[in-house]
């Protein structure tokens, strides 16, 4: 059949920016190669699915050079026959109901109406989404997201797959299943392949090549992926991108707990009309100069609990308290002013708390909300830029940048009002090497300069790199004690007095 996808001397700006997303790619992908796409954050591996799949377009979304094809035809010509998993799955999810999500692109396809249930229910179990066709799709968790995403292109078969980090906001054991899916998938088909991730481990048996992305300067290495990190290893792992083997390792040993910051007690949330709690009855502490991590399954309650603890969501029963000051008042009513100078949020999905029109304007909204003088606002802005490397960003508007900017832009502007408590979910998300590094040593210093820091995660090695402790959560319980990592049997947890 030849080429599937054909780029020559192409690049793609998009609107308002100065610099290019990608330029000078010269890059031909051959009918069913499986492709590992790498490159540092920024360097234009989304744009670039996004421009096979014919969702960008010159000039409504930014300039264009060179060619791009897809099937001999111009990308934009060819859209709709790939299968897209999107960096952000809520953004492709568009029915109220599980099944009728996935039953939405096979209808779009004019699958006869006899077979399109049971390719729905085939496709939802093999993801392992083992919620009722019914299940509303707004209840789901991210991780259940990605997993319903993963089940709409599933269902489809199509013969072109564009995969964008499909598995990163998956529990361990579902990103096991779904590759154990996409392997069983390609050996029966014959299907193309081309599929970002960070961490690259796991995946290598899947594909025959790995193309790595130089931001704005096309192609930095081509070829068998053992072949690639024998020969260009050690320079791939300069430019911040992950190799196999050389996982980071513990920054410094446990430390013990100071003050208790923030308790519950009994917490229990419901949703209206869920069948159960996301939370149910819940103790546990964060406490000052210790990183709580907080780990299990995807829909077992993790985010619930750290909106409650960041005082996002209040208690159906039970009861959050704030431990190290603030207003006399109960937790869940303290006013967003009082809020924003001692608790510092990241949400699972950073869109959901972007306010202004640039990366700059953004981080300055906690401070001057918190009463922060003008002068001491633009030194944090500032530092914050240059420390994450947002500064050749910083005019511009947040909800244009990737993933792992976007990622960093949110933990930014939790540290930007220097709260006591920082309350992150998945803060490493969609990070380069460099930038997780990064990302680490500054909640590093965050947990010694005294701050309790509770992050939801399923990357084990932020885990093993900085957590103090350890919650276990399953079915919105608690299943393991909360014991320091490195103990056995060490209950560290205590209830709100």
């Amino acid at each position: 059949m030849g080429a599937v996808v054909e780029a020559a001397g192409w690049g793609w700006r998009h609107a308002g920016r100065r610099a290019w997303a990608l330029r000078g790619l010269d890059l031909v992908i051959e009918d069913g190669e499986r492709v590992l796409l790498l490159g540092p954050s920024g360097a234009g591996k989304s744009t670039l699915l996004s421009a096979i799949a014919g969702l960008l377009a010159a000039p409504e979304s930014g300039d264009d050079e060179g060619r791009l094809t897809v099937a001999g035809r111009p990308a934009e010509e060819a859209r709709g026959r790939a299968g897209v998993v999107f960096q952000d799955p809520s953004s492709s999810i568009v029915m109220g109901r599980v099944g009728d999500e996935v039953a939405f692109g096979l209808e779009n396809r004019s699958v006869p109406a006899a077979d399109i249930w049971s390719r729905v229910s085939a496709a939802l179990g093999a993801v392992g989404l083992r919620h009722p066709l019914s299940h509303p799709t707004g209840w789901l968790s991210g991780g259940e997201q990605q997993r319903l995403a993963i089940a709409d292109v599933v269902a489809l078969a199509p013969d072109l797959w564009l995969l964008d980090e499909p598995t990163a906001n998956l529990d361990p054991a579902g990103a096991a299943m779904v590759r154990d899916t996409l392997r069983e998938l390609l050996v029966s088909s014959s299907a193309t392949l081309l599929m970002v991730e960070h961490r690259v481990g796991p995946l290598l048996d899947m594909v025959d090549r790995v193309v790595v992305l130089e931001p704005g300067a096309g192609v930095m290495a081509d070829g068998a992926p053992a072949e690639v990190f024998a020969r260009d290893g050690a320079a791939l792992r300069a430019a911040g991108i992950w190799v196999p083997g050389g996982a980071p390792g513990r920054l410094a040993p446990p430390r013990p707990a100071g003050r208790p910051v923030v308790a519950t007690r009994a917490l229990t949330v419901a949703y209206p009309g869920s069948s159960g709690p996301a939370v149910d009855s819940v103790d546990v502490t964060a406490y000052a100069g210790q990183v709580l991590a907080v780990t299990g399954s995807n829909g077992s309650g993790k985010t619930t609990l750290a909106l409650a603890l960041a005082s996002l969501l209040a208690p159906s029963t039970g009861e959050v308290r704030f431990l190290a000051g603030g207003p006399e008042r109960p937790y869940a009513r303290w006013r967003p002013r009082e809020l924003v100078k001692l608790v510092g949020s990241v949400f699972q999905d950073p869109e959901h708390q972007f306010v202004a029109a640039s990366v700059e304007a953004e981080l300055a909204v906690g401070p001057f909300r918190s009463g922060v003088a003008g002068a001491e606002v633009r030194r944090r802005v500032g530092e914050l830029l240059d420390l994450l490397d947002l500064a050749h960003v910083a005019r511009v508007n947040p909800f244009t940048l990737s993933g792992g900017e976007k990622r960093r832009l949110s933990v930014a502007c939790a540290l930007a009002t220097d709260p006591v408590l920082l309350v992150l979910d998945e803060p490493t998300f969609a990070q380069d090497l460099r930038a997780w590094e990064t990302l680490v040593a500054l909640l590093a210093d965050q947990r010694d300069a005294g701050r309790a820091v509770v992050v939801v995660t399923h990357d084990d090695a932020l885990v093993r790199a900085l957590a103090d402790r350890r919650l276990e959560m399953e079915r919105g319980k608690v299943t393991g004690p909360g014991a320091r990592v490195g103990t056995e049997g060490s209950d560290e947890t205590a209830p709100a007095r």
